[in-house]
């Protein structure tokens, strides 16, 4: 691809905060975009503010500009989409800052100056957004935590969990974890596991790069690794169904094996939403 393709993100901040991607760093996701050497274009993140709290709660007015200015300051330009509040017939109030029309609108609008598109969001009212942007010519990814929709994952030219990319969602019980070197706490998937044996192999990205179709970790630029795994370090919520299925993102450390030079072994393997809820 070539180095002048323009890149456009865009980001469902609020989908991404209730479905596992809370604390998600936008500087990774940025180098995500990039990653291809593509020039970004156009970086728009959705997110709701609810002014009527402001008024009411002076500390959350103020985390809530702060946090927005350091996204600012990663190059990304905030649509701030002020929360209603809805109450029914029972008295009870909700409250809605649906940001899906704009992100659509602006996607559309400034399909015409894109090569690619980056969606970050499950949510599935975006299918016929991705179809009329890829009849536009645009390629268009994907990066989803929890609940992203089947479809949407299956309509895009390509998917990627955001709990496998490296630091794009920090580990928040390990600060200063060194994503991929031994000692630190990754996410992948099992590749391959063989119940009769106790055994398998689980596999993770260890960098972001431009070969992230090069799955295959025995291929040399291949930015994956693969892990050994014991079935004595995997958690009993972790069933061999879920080891045998590719869409079960798991979380684990990472330690050099004893037995084998240069190979690595995973150690307290569990389900990664279950400490991502």
């Amino acid at each position: 691809m070539s180095s002048s393709f323009r890149v456009g993100v865009f980001v469902d901040a609020e989908n991404v905060r209730y479905n596992g991607g809370y604390q998600m760093r936008y500087d990774i996701l940025r180098r995500f975009a990039a990653r291809e050497g593509g020039v970004l274009q156009r970086l728009n993140t959705y997110m709701a503010f609810d002014a009527e709290r402001a008024r009411e709660d002076y500390e959350y007015k103020k985390k809530a500009h702060a946090y927005q200015q350091m996204v600012r300051d990663f190059g990304w330009k905030i649509t701030a989409k002020t929360v209603r509040r809805y109450t029914d017939d029972n008295g009870n109030v909700t409250t809605k800052a649906n940001a899906d029309l704009d992100m659509a609108v602006d996607a559309m609008l400034q399909a015409n100056r894109l090569d690619q598109v980056l969606l970050v969001t499950g949510d599935g009212d975006f299918l016929q957004v991705v179809e009329a942007l890829q009849n536009n010519g645009c390629r268009v990814e994907l990066i989803g935590f929890k609940n992203v929709s089947r479809l949407l994952q299956q309509r895009v030219d390509a998917f990627y969990s955001g709990f496998v990319i490296p630091d794009l969602l920090p580990v928040h019980y390990e600060p200063r974890n060194e994503w991929g070197k031994p000692g630190s706490c990754v996410r992948g998937v099992c590749t391959k596991w063989f119940p009769d044996k106790g055994y398998g192999f689980l596999r993770f990205m260890n960098q972001i790069s431009n070969n992230l179709w090069i799955t295959d970790p025995r291929e040399p630029d291949s930015p994956y690794v693969s892990v050994f795994c014991h079935a004595n370090e995997v958690a009993d919520e972790v069933t061999e169904d879920l080891l045998m299925n590719r869409e079960t993102i798991l979380e684990f450390y990472v330690n050099e094996s004893e037995q084998k030079d240069n190979g690595l072994v995973a150690n307290n393997v569990r389900l990664a939403f279950s400490v991502n809820r």
